[in-house]
């Protein structure tokens, strides 16, 4: 292991008794800084946090605090300029390009704003496949909770043109946990969705939380979204300042008019 790693593995430990129990993922001083000299701007500064197993977990902050930053660190979309970043033993900022893709691909899942299905591919084309680009056979009985869970058994022949904005999103949901990843990211997952279809994501994934043991780790900049996980992280400046257990909607409200006053 790694000193890195030890180091991330620390961090999780003393995090434990902040509900990071069983950590699958951990960031130990995460640095993110984009560009150099006078001209350099630091996105992320030193952050530490620890995810565990089947925690629901909302990153907020007013804009340009980093939290969308912290994402895709945590996630290998992006690098890190220092820090460490683990998912389970492995330390994603010790891998190759490569090594960061294929990480993502088998254990990670993903759902964007913006839904990402390729357009020419039905919805049930769309959910297999990730599974299919990693050569994996999928585990038919699981590919069937997760359509008869997220409503979506009548639409699997459908394009995502034939689809509402909702039901896109549903596939898109069901697309990241065909493969059971060890931690499926959140951006903005109801951003471009109205509010009942937007109830019914984030319904879905408390349910894939606490029915699935699913680990999630969501940025929102919606309170309404945040009160649906086990506890917000509230980003500024680059740096964790403040974190929310059991979230209402009112307690995340003021703690965001905190940040942003």
């Amino acid at each position: 292991m790694s000193e890195r790693t030890r180091r991330a593995a620390a961090v999780a430990g003393a995090l434990s008794g902040g509900g990071a129990r069983d950590p699958v993922m951990v960031a130990s001083g995460v640095l993110k800084t984009y560009g150099s000299g006078d001209g350099a701007v630091t996105a992320l500064r030193r952050v530490s946090a620890a995810f565990a197993r089947g925690q629901f977990t909302a990153i907020m902050g007013p804009s340009g605090s980093g939290k969308s930053t912290f994402l895709h660190c945590l996630a290998g979309l992006d690098t890190v300029t220092s820090g460490a970043v683990v998912l389970g033993e492995v330390e994603l900022t010790g891998l190759s390009r490569t090594g960061r893709t294929r990480l993502r691909r088998d254990r990670m899942g993903f759902v964007f704003q913006s839904f990402n299905l390729l357009p020419m591919l039905t919805a049930e084309e769309n959910i297999r496949l990730t599974g299919r680009l990693a050569g994996r056979q999928a585990d038919e009985g699981w590919f069937d909770t997760v359509v008869d869970a997220l409503g979506l058994r009548e639409r699997l022949g459908h394009r995502p043109s034939e689809l509402s904005g909702g039901q896109q999103q549903r596939v898109a949901v069901a697309r990241a946990l065909l493969t059971r990843p060890e931690v499926l990211f959140a951006d903005e997952p109801t951003g471009n969705l109205d509010s009942r279809s937007g109830a019914e994501v984030l319904g879905f994934l408390r349910t894939a939380v606490d029915a699935y043991r699913q680990t999630v780790i969501m940025v929102t900049h919606d309170p309404l979204a945040a009160a649906h996980a086990d506890r917000v992280l509230f980003l500024a400046d680059g740096t964790i300042v403040d974190e929310l257990p059991a979230p209402t909607i009112d307690a995340v409200h003021a703690r965001m008019r905190r940040l942003e006053g």
